[in-house]
């Protein structure tokens, strides 16, 4: 019997996240590739994260037969929960590892180790000595093939891809256990769910920087193929799904995909798809997208209201539409073949506002959009970053919501038209990339975030992940999460509903909700408006308080009292407020 060890290092890519709290379908499709094979062989999956932080795991990971790597960023992100592998960790950890017959597997093996926005690639190359097969396919039909063949890895085509979006629909059900062995699983571990791969806009050659083109046309999985997986990872113990798993949401089952460059949409398949989702998982937790291009959306407004109706019935509050905007710089649009224009994008803008700016019951806004801007395109000059500020600016004016505004710096990936334009305007523009993203943070963002979340707004379930001195870092689970600060030390890996107290420019303060006043910590008291240092000590000294007046008559000022009366709730001033899984 073969054992099979997966090492999952992370992947980011345009259409695709795997980095935690995220578990992308790689693992999940190649384990699913593992047990067709034989059902009852022993496949082991670990976190490079788990590795870093206990290196008996290699011990382990090197009895394998097999060792499955995956890992590759094309588009730089912010991680929270763990960092994607680097080439010269995969050398250190594996170099000394003779047994397995080792594979590497995902965008690193296609294209190279992206580790950092306006950056180069680093190439496979570096690896080659460590891995005997570097799959430049799809990792589940050439580790399938590596099995049949009884481990000889010189038998199999190290470029073998699928060959229809059908191929995989068994594996993604049978490969739907091996979330159980991931470390956040089960209470805060989301599957990232693909519906097609490829882009409508590779006829044109799509934007010159991104690597979905290279995958073809549109093809699409079919509704009944996603339910069907999403029923295996329900029965597995998963509650938290993201149908992020491909260029355009909105596109999905698109009329003309393949022939036209912007299809036409189809609400019914949507509509389908969303029900059909929340009919085999009836108590998911979460229930979000990702991918939208404002291009579809600008052009087919009435089916894409349809379909952000049909959403919203469906999924769960905080959802955010990921708009590739780019630039609106008319010039960078079209030396770089971008979606669309600054009109269209203010349309799809005010479109999302119009249909999703209702609050939900997480204390989100069920759904808005969020633009991702692209630095270092060909075209690019300093009147570029007057233009995207310009139009950031009008957002702001008209008292539109933006759930997110992400400004990276690309990474030439190797095989797109701007990797033969290389770094040049990365590297020219690198002190003016920063001015603008100083100047957007502090004039556009952290405005935006008070009016997306004013204060004493109860935001429901933030999970705590981080501590950075006594302050601990939390987040709700979801697209693009808001970060969240909460004064004091908490346990981690623990779910607490908040109030929202003050602003940073890119996260948010605040306190547990209902506070337990006679256990809070000095620093958490601090926090809330009025309270403060000399009073948070008076409110330490004189507690415990039996009941609300006591409390309040404690007060040298009683409208400040009465404030933080808002935080509190005295009939559970003894008890916790927090859940840990």
């Amino acid at each position: 019997m073969v054992h099979v060890s997966i090492l999952d290092g992370y992947v980011d890519e345009p259409t695709c996240l795997g980095v935690p709290p995220y578990i992308s379908p790689y693992p999940r499709y190649i384990a699913g590739a593992i047990w067709s094979h034989d059902a009852h062989a022993p496949v082991t999956y670990v976190t490079i994260d788990q590795v870093r932080n206990d290196r008996s795991l290699l011990t382990r990971i090197a009895k394998s037969d097999v060792l499955v790597v995956i890992a590759g960023v094309s588009v730089p992100g912010r991680y929270l929960s763990g960092f994607p592998v680097s080439p010269h960790e995969l050398i250190r950890f594996l170099r000394e590892m003779p047994k397995p017959v080792k594979l590497l597997c995902g965008p690193a093996a296609r294209y190279g180790f992206g580790m950092a926005g306006g950056k180069h690639v680093t190439e496979t190359d570096v690896v080659h000595h460590v891995f005997d097969v570097i799959a430049k396919g799809d990792g589940e039909i050439i580790v399938s093939d590596l099995l049949h063949n009884h481990l000889n890895s010189e038998k199999v085509d190290p470029t073998a891809c699928r060959t229809s979006p059908h191929t995989i629909s068994t594996f993604a059900v049978r490969g739907a256990g091996i979330v159980s062995q991931h470390p956040f699983f089960p209470a805060y571990l989301i599957s990232e769910i693909e519906t097609y791969r490829g882009c409508s806009r590779s006829i044109t050659g799509g934007c010159s920087f991104c690597s979905e083109p290279s995958k073809g046309r549109p093809s699409f999985r079919t509704v009944d193929e996603i339910c069907d997986e999403i029923a295996a990872l329900y029965t597995a113990g998963i509650r938290h799904f993201r149908i992020g798993n491909q260029p355009c949401i909105f596109s999905y089952l698109a009329k003309g995909a393949g022939d036209v460059e912007f299809p036409k949409p189809n609400p019914q398949a949507l509509n389908r798809l969303f029900r059909g989702i929340r009919t085999v998982a009836p108590d998911l937790k979460t229930l979000h997208i990702d991918n939208a291009n404002p291009g579809i959306i600008a052009r087919y407004p009435d089916e894409c209201r349809r379909i952000a109706k049909s959403i919203i019935q469906y999924h769960t509050p905080g959802d955010v539409a990921a708009l590739g905007v780019e630039s609106v710089d008319p010039v960078v649009i079209k030396k770089n073949n971008l979606k669309a224009t600054a009109e269209e994008v203010f349309a799809v803008v005010e479109l999302f506002n119009q249909v999703g700016a209702q609050r939900g019951a997480n204390g989100l806004p069920e759904l808005l959009p969020g633009l991702n801007f692209v630095f270092g395109l060909d075209g690019e000059t300093k009147h570029t970053f007057a233009l995207d500020y310009e139009f950031l600016k009008k957002i702001y004016d008209s008292n539109l919501l933006l759930r997110r505004i992400n400004l990276r710096q690309v990474i030439p990936i190797p095989g797109t038209r701007l990797s033969e334009f290389g770094e040049k305007n990365i590297r020219k523009h690198k002190m003016e990339f920063q001015r603008f993203k100083r100047k957007v943070q502090q004039t556009i963002e952290r405005p935006m975030l008070q009016r997306l979340v004013p204060q004493g707004t109860l935001l429901t379930q933030v999970f705590t992940e981080a501590y950075e001195g006594k302050l601990t870092f939390a987040r709700q689970l979801g697209s693009y999460p808001l970060l969240v600060g909460i004064p004091g030390v908490f346990p981690l890996h623990c779910f607490y509903d908040v109030k929202i107290v003050a602003y940073g420019f890119r996260s948010l303060t605040a306190v547990p909700f209902p506070l337990d006043i006679n256990n809070a910590s000095r620093e958490t008291l601090e926090a809330i408006p009025g309270v403060g240092r000399k009073r948070a000590i008076r409110i330490l000294v004189k507690r415990p308080f039996r009941n609300k007046e006591e409390f309040l008559n404690s007060f040298d000022d009683r409208a400040v009292a009465q404030t933080l009366e808002r935080f509190i709730q005295f009939d559970v001033l003894t008890d916790e407020q927090g859940g840990c899984p």
